[in-house]
């Protein structure tokens, strides 16, 4: 069962942002960084795409 978050449909933080960018810069995937900011993955995807970062996909 998926986790659940809290945090649903907070609006983002410019820290948030930054770490977001911090960590898509470094590779880390996606349950990585979903984790570190305890945020969905779904949201890290959907701000990504909007700030047009890649996210790394574990193989």
């Amino acid at each position: 069962m998926a986790e659940k978050f809290q945090r649903h449909k907070q609006p983002w933080t410019s820290d948030e942002i930054q770490k977001l960018h911090r960590l898509a810069g470094k590779g880390m995937s996606l349950k990585a960084i979903s984790k570190a900011l305890t945020r969905s993955e779904e949201s890290i995807q959907a701000r990504a795409r909007q700030d047009g970062l890649k996210i790394s996909k574990l193989r």
